[in-house]
């Protein structure tokens, strides 16, 4: 859950009502398929409720994720096809905000862009962290190479806005599950 504050508590109430205006909710089933692995993705999903299960050809599960993650932002930076493949692990909600809309979003609204990036960056750096704690949790020689460096605390910059983005949160699942 803690991973939806970086994104939600960058951005202004405006900006996430926004996207849940923008963004399309829906309720998904054991085994739907939201990103296929090498196919083009149309939509940057947002996981409200339940878990998505991330699978890799030729490595296997490389991810089990919960609310508050988001998939389909790789593809949203670059325009390399998804290099794993996104399942919903039991009954999900999810709000997936189209991103030819998003894009347009960004390029007409500056403000918006640069909080919604900066968000984005944040995000993907705690991503990243928390797979060099896995992998040097799993390989004692990496462990004192990677380990010092890497916290499983919130930086302290964003946790002035915790408060502020778990309320967003809650408001845009109550807008959401309302609609």
């Amino acid at each position: 859950m803690r991973k939806v504050l970086y994104i939600f508590g960058i951005l202004t109430d405006s900006d996430v009502e926004w996207m849940a205006r923008t963004g399309i909710r829906r309720r998904l089933a054991d085994g739907d398929v939201v990103i296929e692995q090498g196919k083009p993705v149309d939509s940057v999903i947002f996981l409200l409720q339940g878990e998505f299960l991330v699978t890799a050809e030729g490595i296997g599960q490389v991810a089990r994720l919960g609310a508050g993650e988001i998939v389909g932002e790789m593809s949203l930076v670059d325009s390399a096809e998804p290099s794993a493949t996104v399942t919903a692990c039991g009954e999900c909600l999810a709000l997936f905000l189209d991103k030819a809309a998003l894009v347009r979003k960004l390029e007409t609204d500056a403000a918006f862009g640069c909080r919604f990036y900066r968000a984005l960056a944040i995000f993907l750096a705690d991503r990243l962290r928390e797979m060099g704690r896995r992998l040097s949790s799993s390989d004692a020689e990496h462990r004192t190479v990677m380990a010092p460096g890497l916290s499983d605390e919130l930086d302290p910059a964003i946790l002035d806005t915790v408060s502020a983005a778990g309320e967003r949160f809650d408001r845009m699942l109550k807008t959401l599950i309302g609609r």
